[in-house]
């Protein structure tokens, strides 16, 4: 059996109420998504689903309402993150 990205997640054993919090609170939430092992899963679900409310893959609702302002012809934001983490990745020349 596989297990979906959200069995692997950081914050699977954290309290909601810090996941979905007001401004104050959210950069403990985003803190939690640093070292997230499925941080890419889990802000692609949120961007490609528009999901509305608290903090998906280290970004608030407003984060993300503002990138998708910024790219609304992004179909797949499974693969533009993953792209921009190979290329990331990528050693530079030098």
């Amino acid at each position: 059996m596989t297990l979906r990205w959200s069995e692997r997640a950081a914050c699977r054993s954290a309290d909601p109420e810090e996941l979905f919090s007001k401004a104050p609170q959210q950069k403990k939430a985003k803190a939690v998504c640093v070292a997230c092992p499925v941080r890419i899963d889990c802000l692609a679900e949120a961007l490609d689903s528009r999901v509305a409310f608290g903090v998906w893959g280290g970004m608030t609702e407003r984060e993300r309402r503002s990138l998708l302002r910024r790219k609304p012809g992004v179909t797949s934001w499974r693969s533009v993150l993953e792209g921009a983490r190979r290329e990331h990745e990528r050693p530079r020349a030098g």
